[in-house]
């Protein structure tokens, strides 16, 4: 088939039918927005309103045991016993890593003397030569 306009003959492209696509329907996207429940802060200022008595409460701490020293007639605080555990816990700590290392590093404090004794002997009798030849 071709197009006649006047004079020219232009043809007409034989073109394929086009594709019969489904049509894709997509929900709407929903969102989650959100939500929190709001905090009520009182103000600076809030007082009770004037007929309401304050309830006393009193919370009697208990009487911390003492220790009475009869020669000089003082009573001494005892501490409370997580106090001493974690002194006591602590103090073995410290004294038993203060035993192992300078059990460990003794011998090395050991050798390394003896080499830095050798290397001084060495310099001194060395720098003596020297002064002995010059003079």
């Amino acid at each position: 088939m071709s197009v006649n306009l006047g004079s020219f003959k232009l043809p007409t492209p034989n073109l394929p039918r086009p594709l019969d696509l489904p049509v894709v329907r997509l929900k709407e996207p929903k969102a989650l927005v959100p939500s929190y429940k709001p905090m009520v802060i009182a103000p600076a200022d809030l007082e009770p309103p004037a007929e309401v008595k304050e309830e006393e409460k009193k919370e009697e701490q208990p009487e911390q045991p003492t220790l009475k020293i009869p020669v000089i007639d003082i009573q001494m605080p005892i501490p409370e016993t997580a106090v001493v555990v974690t002194a006591v816990t602590t103090a073995v700590i410290a004294v038993t890593t203060t035993t192992i290392t300078q059990s460990l590093f003794e011998p090395i404090k050991k050798n390394v003397q003896k080499q830095l004794q050798k290397r001084i002997d060495a310099w001194k009798k060395k720098r003596k030569e020297k002064t002995s030849s010059t003079s």
